[in-house]
């Protein structure tokens, strides 16, 4: 801090303000052994002041008093007066610039800062960890309040999984909640004196300084409407790298219910309202956020009132029952109840006209119109819906679509998000409408904060790849596919629901195709004839296709049960014993009988069967509390390679309940939750993902990518999605092209690879359809979008190579994305990647470097193209089908025929060859010449016998027996000589 750089001081510190502390520490003279704390806050007096510092470049060199060697001393001259560069860094950070949809339950954003690169920023950071100063500008729009206790806002998570400050909450009556961790090690809160308001946009802003707290809340016009400060004589810790951040909600708290905004961190400084520079970036979506929920105000209070005013009716028809039985008999069989003379204006009928129409055609009178008001709306909703998706489905709904928005709109304003997501849909594509991207980000961000699966996937995906105007964000992405990923692990659990097992089918597989049926199918007629005769192996299949809903059949869990239990108890098959004791234990579709279900898992276990070892400590953990038992049992089956096993040994580890190990060990419990993740199993890879995306354990370095993808990889399993795809194939398989292509589009938009290649195979097989009513370039961007993904099958990446080799379409040409797209094809093993490379070099291109590098092909050993191609032709043949003749086996053959043809012409042997074959031509029309005299002497004539050849006979087959290596030349000359009479060999 006193001298300037030079060769022997390196660093010097540079800061802009020093503060000198000075205190006294007590020692007692009694115990002088023991240790004490002289640190600063336990002081009995303690003091502090500022201190000017010297700018870096105003300070003087210190004398040394050494001499350099004139290599060092001239080497620093040349640099002794650089200035050096800071590294651009500020102390404000974005923390978060797209909208984010919170449903209000435990997953949010996760947000983790490292140290300042700029060294004197850095230390400024460092010298107020316990004295705070930063500043926290969030926009939100809230739909309700905290339902119970208090829901996330923005708060962080120390390295001990423990809050930390700032922790800012959202209390039941609208009320802000701060908290704060002091130096000391306890906490301290404060509740603000004003609420926040309900669907209206506002910024909140919270600056600490010190001890003191400021709360501020502004509105879109930026005018301040709250303000309230806090004072405290205690100190705060602050370290907001040591742990993350969350905005939302998290494994420890609900968020809030409503639409984060824009947010902006300023790490280092205290700022004014004025001075915080934070806009609503998108003002077109935030009005239409606004203008939605205004209008389905209005939506819900019509339906309310509607439903109240037949149903009043109808309690007045049904005080008149019992006196009149021919009105009873017309209430039972007529016409029900509507409402003709409505009580509302003219203005606001045309308004909703379509909305009063289906009104009057609904029965409120049925069973599942609720009573109270809310599943009122909601079931309207769902009605709505309803009959515009059946609609959709049939055999010209697609035409009709115009029509059908405003009916979706209805129904979204009624509750029913499924329609949120099918307008998000239809608008961001242009399925049978024109395109409208901000209308469509509006519906998906509606969908998503009403927690509909499909939408918040969507969103999901979108942020993963950074594709449709949305910006590539990461943890904003974690936050919507963990919330997916939670939800399939529940999911699997529900037998009720419209779910389906998700099966990777692809259109392109006939074999798959064919294996798919129904209840009155072949496949499925005979599985049960099989079972029926007590197949295990058939009565097996058959319980899960109906548990589960695979394969075409519908989910009839009451069936499989059926199914199960026949099976457990006639055919002895170990996991039919076991499947049927999971229901039993767990009482789905089936009565809970533990009794029962015990005997079952120790027989199965007996058997040896893994996942029933690990059942039994399953028991004894949740039914007997006997955790050594429980241990026992999942070690062994953790041995016999049951990942269930492995996970439950990682909660033992969590919850510090192992046997023989004292308190909690998480780096144990993260070890054992990887190992199940590796075997597939759902709440291991959430696990691992979360420690991924936090970065809190010392074996998951932060990896927010990573996180994602074994988000993604669990939420792409729900079984909703599978219901989707279910009757996008169903209809498929039945000719239904506009249901097919209704519902492919729906599942390809949420980003599962499948049904993205599926959508764009249709769109090939069917181009007529997808021009008339999509909008966008079908194939193309759903095969583009599929070899994005990090399951693409080769085929799509074969199909986006020729696409970018011949140009498609309005698609420009590119060789290198293309010769890119046929190496990623030849990676994944299919030889036509090899094939297609190796013909593209036969054009007289070249392959990059980079790309033969992730081939793994040596560019030494593969030096020149000759080289390369046999390299390419080989690795072709050997990724095929060695066992038949292949293109790239007839490929390799033809490629080593011309590499030996091209060797011998440029040897020496051709000349041989070419000498050796003159000579014999030369002999041989030598012997011919010389045979004309012998045969045309004068006076003498030939009169050939019968039974002797002639001389031309033998001639001609000397002839051959001479010039058989050139038969060609021999057959062309026969071929010459045989239609002419006058040739003196040929007598007569």
């Amino acid at each position: 801090m006193v001298y300037r750089d030079d060769f022997i001081i390196r660093n010097s510190i540079i800061v802009h303000s020093v503060i000198l502390y000075a205190w006294i520490s007590h020692k007692s003279v009694s115990n002088c052994d023991a240790e004490q704390n002289e640190d600063y806050q336990d002081a009995v007096a303690k003091n502090y002041t500022f201190l000017e510092a010297v700018p870096p470049f105003e300070r003087p060199y210190k004398d040394h008093k050494v001499c350099l060697q004139w290599g060092a001393d001239y080497l620093w001259m040349l640099q002794a007066n650089r200035i050096p560069q800071c590294p651009h860094e500020s102390d404000g950070v974005q923390v978060l610039n797209f909208i984010y949809a919170s449903s209000g339950e435990k997953t949010g954003i996760v947000k983790r800062f490292e140290q300042f690169e700029n060294r004197e920023l850095e230390t400024v950071r460092q010298h107020q960890i316990d004295f705070p100063m930063f500043t926290v500008s969030i926009w939100l729009y809230l739909l309700h309040h905290c339902e119970k206790d208090l829901c996330g806002i923005l708060y962080f998570i120390d390295s001990k999984e423990m809050y930390s400050t700032p922790a800012v909450f959202l209390s039941e009556e609208g009320y802000v909640h701060v908290q704060m961790h002091l130096m000391r090690g306890d906490d301290l809160a404060v509740k603000t004196s004003f609420s926040l308001p309900l669907k209206q946009w506002l910024r909140l802003d919270i600056s600490f300084k010190g001890g003191q707290i400021e709360v501020s809340t502004v509105g879109k016009n930026l005018k301040r409407h709250h303000h309230q400060s806090f004072n405290f004589r205690e100190d705060f810790y602050y370290d907001d790298t040591a742990g993350y951040f969350v905005l939302g909600g998290s494994g420890y708290v609900n968020g809030v219910e409503g639409f984060f905004g824009p947010v902006k961190y300023y790490r280092l400084n205290v700022l004014e309202t004025e001075q915080i520079s934070n806009p609503l970036h998108d003002k077109e979506t935030v009005e239409q956020i606004e203008v939605y929920y205004e209008r389905c105000m209005d939506i819900q209070q019509i339906v309310y009132e509607y439903r109240n005013i037949v149903s009043q009716g109808e309690k007045a028809q049904r005080n008149c029952y019992y006196e009149n039985y021919y009105s009873e008999l017309i209430h039972k069989y007529g016409e029900k109840s509507k409402c003709d003379a409505f009580m509302w204006g003219k203005e606001l009928r045309e308004k909703y006209h379509t909305l009063f129409k289906l009104l009057q055609e609904m029965d409120f009178s049925a069973p599942d119109v609720l009573e109270d008001g809310s599943g009122t709306v909601l079931e309207v909703g769902r009605r709505i819906f309803q009959k515009v998706a059946k609609g959709l489905s049939s055999a010209d709904g697609l035409s009709n679509m115009g029509s059908s928005v405003p009916l979706l709109v209805d129904s979204s304003c009624c509750g029913y998000h499924k329609a949120s997501y099918f307008l998000a849909v239809i608008l961001e594509t242009g399925l049978g409408v024109p395109v409208d991207r901000t209308k469509g980000l509006l519906y998906s961000l509606i969908g998503a904060q009403g927690n509909e699966r499909l939408a918040v996937m969507n969103l999901g995906y979108k942020h993963y790849q950074g594709i449709n105007n949305y910006p590539l964000d990461l943890e904003l992405s974690y936050a919507y596919y963990s919330n997916i990923a939670i939800k399939t692990s529940l999911d699997q659990h529900n037998i009720k629901g419209e779910q389906a097992f998700v099966e990777t089918i692809r259109l392109m597989d006939d074999e798959l195709l064919k294996a798919q049926t129904k209840e009155n199918g072949d496949v499925f007629m005979w599985l049960k004839h099989e079972a029926t005769r007590g197949n295990a192996a058939a009565q097996q299949r058959l319980a899960q296709m109906l548990f589960w809903g695979q394969q075409g059949v519908a989910k009839n869990p009451e069936a499989a049960i059926e199914w199960y239990a026949k099976g457990a108890i006639e055919t002895e098959d170990p996991v039919l014993i076991y499947d049927y004791a999971i229901v039993l234990f767990k009482g789905q579709g089936v009565k809970k009988n533990t009794k029962l279900a015990l005997e079952l898992m120790k027989k199965a276990a007996a058997k040896g069967l893994p996942q029933a070892v690990n059942g039994l400590g399953w028991y004894y953990h949740n039914f007997r509390r006997d955790y050594r038992k429980a241990a026992k049992h999942w070690l062994i089956a953790e041995e016999l390679g049951n990942p269930d096993a492995s996970y439950n040994l990682g909660v033992l580890y969590l919850d510090g309940i192992y046997p023989g190990v004292p308190g909690r060990n998480q780096t144990v419990a993260a070890r054992y939750f990887y190992k199940a993740a590796q075997g597939g199993h759902i709440e291991g890879t959430l696990r691992c993902s979360l420690y991924y995306i936090t970065g809190n354990m010392e074996d998951f370095p932060r990896d927010p990518e990573k996180a994602v993808i074994w988000a993604k990889h669990i939420a792409e399993k729900n079984g909703y999605l599978g219901h989707v795809i279910r009757k996008a194939l169903n209809a498929y398989l039945e000719l239904s092209w506009h249901e097919a292509l209704l519902h492919y589009v729906l599942a390809a938009e949420t980003g599962i690879e499948v049904s993205q290649s599926n959508l764009a195979h249709i769109c090939e097989e069917r181009p007529d359809l997808a021009r008339k009513y999509l909008a966008t370039d079908c194939v193309w961007r759903y095969y583009n979008f599929s070899v994005s993904q990090v399951n693409a099958p080769s085929f799509a990446y074969l199909k986006m190579g020729d696409f970018y080799y011949y140009g498609y379409q309005n698609q420009s040409k590119d060789l290198e994305l293309s010769m890119r797209m046929y190496a990623q094809a030849a990676l994944e093993g299919d030889s036509q990647g090899f094939f297609n490379l190796a013909l593209v070099i036969e054009e007289g291109n070249s392959i990059p470097s980079y790309i033969l590098d992730h081939l793994g092909i040596d560019q030494a050993l593969h030096s020149s193209n000759t080289s390369l191609l046999q390299e390419l032709y080989y690795r072709c043949w050997n990724n095929s089908n060695q066992d038949s003749i292949s293109p790239c086996s007839l490929a390799l053959l033809y490629f080593h025929v011309r590499v030996f043809w091209n060797n011998i012409l440029q040897s020496t042997l051709i000349y041989f060859m070419g000498t050796f074959l003159l000579s014999v031509l030369v002999a041989f029309a030598v012997q011919y010449f010389q045979s004309l005299p012998a045969h045309n002497s004068p006076g003498t004539r030939s009169e050939p016998s019968s039974d002797e050849p002639s001389s031309s006979e033998n001639s001609t087959e000397d002839a051959t027996r001479l010039i058989q290596p050139n038969e060609s030349t021999f057959s062309n000359d026969l071929a010459q000589q045989e239609p002419n009479p006058q040739n003196p060999l040929v007598t007569s």
